[in-house]
């Protein structure tokens, strides 16, 4: 089959790789129908993640049909269209059973992103996602062993194209996670940093749930301009604007907005000294983003963190944070959880996330997919590929 591989820094190629087989009883094979790129795909592509290794397939964002089933497979059968969630999980673990499937203790071979572990189980394994997340081939490719079947492939009605539902693999459960974990309802207000997709979903998901002013920072302005005529939100250039959170509390009566959400993660554009450092390793994340979402958000307000973030972080402000009366929420997104909600959200139309397709292309072109949307060539805001 053909599959997209990682061979180094901005060096992904299709190329023929084994077709997947059966491992576990509990496994399908999946023929991929649609698959996209996904702004945590950027970070591999660049080479910022360890444990990744040459010829691994990428992706975490696809659906299909499936091709073939396991013996002990009861939920889903061949012939089923189907959304798989880029989280792995067993269902049965303590996590599991809490609806916490980005914590799974049973499907991760690898060790996770943590440092100071202290012998904790690692969280659960990821599509395409490197060794630290149990290495398991990705869905930019032609097919996919799905582990853990009976725990997240969602059957996707005939009546809905694959451009609706392919973001329920990640980025619309991930926008949602984002705003109900910032406490988003009717009257809110939110700021949201990074108009990339899941900044992009955020905001959807957040109008969807009454907030009533949206601030959305970014620096390319074919991003802002779209989330202004989508969403209603109110721009806010970077390349024109120093200090975004400043301008946010000038708007807010001096008291800042009620949640932020930080959409963009550990490759924030920084401070001269923390390029320096992220490039020595001795820090692993650049807090720009943070530190402006900390001082935008009024006191007693939550920040919001579904951007991905490792190792050390550079002036983080905690005093801030504390001084202020902030809560944190964060971590990877429990997809299942929410998926068939969003689904019924789809399907009638309260959401329409395949309004950020900006590209389409067929897997061979996979490389330069990923060129453009890292280069932000284009207008470049979401790729799909299909097979």
């Amino acid at each position: 089959m053909k599959a997209l591989t990682y061979h180094g820094s901005k060096d992904v190629r299709v190329e023929d790789v084994p077709d997947p087989t059966l491992v576990q009883a509990d496994d399908i094979i999946l023929r991929v129908t649609a698959t996209a790129i996904c702004g945590s795909d950027l970070h591999l592509y660049r080479g910022k993640m360890p444990a990744l290794k040459e010829g691994d397939i990428l992706g975490h964002e696809f659906m299909g049909i499936v091709e073939d089933v396991g013996r002990d497979v009861t939920e889903v059968a061949k012939g089923d269209r189907v959304v798989i969630p880029f989280v792995i999980a067993c269902g049965k673990c303590f996590h599991c059973l809490l609806d916490e499937f980005s914590a799974c203790e049973t499907t991760n071979t690898g060790k996770g992103a943590a440092l100071n572990q202290k012998g904790i189980k690692p969280p659960a394994a990821l599509f395409g996602y490197t060794h630290l997340y149990g290495g398991v081939p990705g869905g930019q490719a032609e097919l996919v062993r799905v582990p853990k079947a009976n725990v997240g492939p969602l059957k996707i009605p005939d009546a809905l194209t694959d451009e609706q539902v392919l973001f329920l693999s990640d980025i619309l459960p991930t926008g949602y996670q984002a705003v109900l974990n910032a406490g988003v309802g009717k009257g809110s207000s939110l700021a949201i940093f990074g108009a990339g997709p899941v900044g992009l979903m955020s905001a959807a998901c957040a109008r969807m749930l009454g907030a009533e002013q949206i601030f959305m920072v970014d620096e390319l302005q074919y991003r802002l301009d779209f989330a202004v005529q989508a969403y209603g939100v109110i721009p806010i250039s970077m390349k024109d604007v120093d200090d975004p959170a400043e301008l946010i509390m000038q708007q807010t009566n001096g008291r800042g907005v009620d949640a932020t959400v930080d959409a963009v993660g550990f490759e924030a554009k920084g401070s001269t000294t923390e390029t320096i450092l992220t490039n020595l390793k001795i820090e692993g994340s650049s807090g720009a983003a943070l530190r402006q979402a900390i001082a935008a958000t009024r006191r007693c307000g939550t920040v919001s963190v579904p951007g991905v973030y490792a190792g050390f972080i550079h002036a983080f402000m905690f005093g801030d944070a504390f001084d202020k009366g902030l809560s944190f929420k964060m971590g990877q997104t429990h997809a299942q959880a929410f998926m068939p909600e969003l689904l019924e959200h789809v399907g009638n139309g309260l959401l329409k996330p395949e309004i950020i397709i900006s590209h389409r292309m067929s897997l061979a072109d996979a490389a330069h997919g990923y060129s453009i949307f890292d280069q932000a060539e284009e207008d470049c805001r979401k790729v799909v590929l299909t097979p």
